[in-house]
């Protein structure tokens, strides 16, 4: 299976490397997902997806990337169960190695996603898709009309707060400094929001609730070490993402947070032959639907690409 110089390897299994596949297969290119040893992305702990269009009801993280997987199956994508520890794009054909074997391609693409950051909590893993969530557009509207914590002093943390007031009773910004990072001007904003109140100095020390959801926070002042308890039904995290590049380091142009350069209007990365596409390339809107949007440009930019390189 190794030996085979493959049309397209997909790296990565969320809605931008299902729907590459999807793309790419009906294009008859035959495509190799390698899709990772947890594969399916940050959906795979997603419980309901209310904002994917086509599902009026939602439906479950893990029953759409299933559905996406099946899709991208039936027109002939293959995959393999592993996550990636090498990969060699300075030669053409490139080379993906996995620990067991190693895959040869004309062209890749790059959909390794990217990795919201959370606080190292025990709870978190229990709790997230029960409360705990990295994506106020996501999950707000689960929350209306109750009391809610955003954990950051950024300029994004300040965004997602004054969103979840579009929601929400109250939400509390939680941040371990006595004054916020965020620019001057988001921090008038939400100064001003009558629903945004504060807990500065603060670290979560715990997060409060089962199975059935949040039930409230144990905070921990950073000046005198005292803790408390605040009632909430959400945590929501905006410290930030890392995308998943670091195999990519010295062999694809990245930007300051470490996302992967792409041209303007396209999925072309620095490399020729090398597309990027979903949050590992896209700070800014990390939707479900976006990346899915930028796989399909990534499955054309590659199928066309290797239309104007045959032979």
């Amino acid at each position: 299976m190794g030996d085979q110089v493959r049309n397209v390897i997909i790296v990565g299994s969320g809605p931008a490397g299902l729907t590459a596949a999807i793309y790419t297969g009906r294009a008859n290119l035959q495509p190799l997902v390698i899709e990772g040893a947890q594969p399916g992305g940050q959906l795979m702990i997603t419980t309901e997806v209310e904002n994917f269009p086509g599902w009026p009801e939602g439906i479950q993280g893990p029953e759409l990337m299933a559905k996406l997987r099946e899709q991208a199956a039936r027109f002939g994508a293959e995959f393999v169960t592993a996550d990636v520890v090498e990969v060699d794009l300075r030669h053409r054909p490139f080379t993906v190695k996995t620990d067991s074997a190693a895959f040869r391609g004309q062209t890749v693409i790059v959909s390794t996603g990217a990795t919201a950051n959370l606080l190292d909590l025990p709870e978190v893993p229990k709790l997230m898709g029960r409360g705990v969530s990295a994506c106020a557009t996501c999950d707000g509207a689960f929350f209306r009309n109750q009391d809610i914590v955003v954990v950051g002093g950024g300029d994004s943390a300040m965004e997602e707060a004054g969103f979840l007031t579009r929601f929400a009773r109250t939400v509390t910004i939680v941040h371990r400094r006595d004054e916020l990072r965020a620019s001057k001007i988001m921090g008038e904003r939400v100064r001003q929001n009558p629903k945004i109140e504060f807990a500065l100095s603060s670290t979560i020390e715990r997060i409060l609730g089962d199975q059935s959801g949040v039930t409230g926070v144990v905070l921990k002042s950073t000046k005198d070490g005292r803790t408390s308890e605040l009632r909430c039904s959400g945590v929501f995290f905006a410290i930030g993402h890392t995308p998943n590049t670091a195999l990519f380091k010295g062999q694809l142009g990245l930007d300051a947070k470490g996302y992967i350069k792409t041209r303007p209007g396209s999925s072309y990365t620095e490399v020729d032959g090398v597309f990027a596409c979903g949050d590992v390339q896209d700070p800014t809107y990390r939707q479900a639907v976006t990346a899915a949007g930028s796989g399909c440009m990534a499955a054309i930019d590659a199928e066309r690409w290797l239309e104007g390189h045959r032979g």
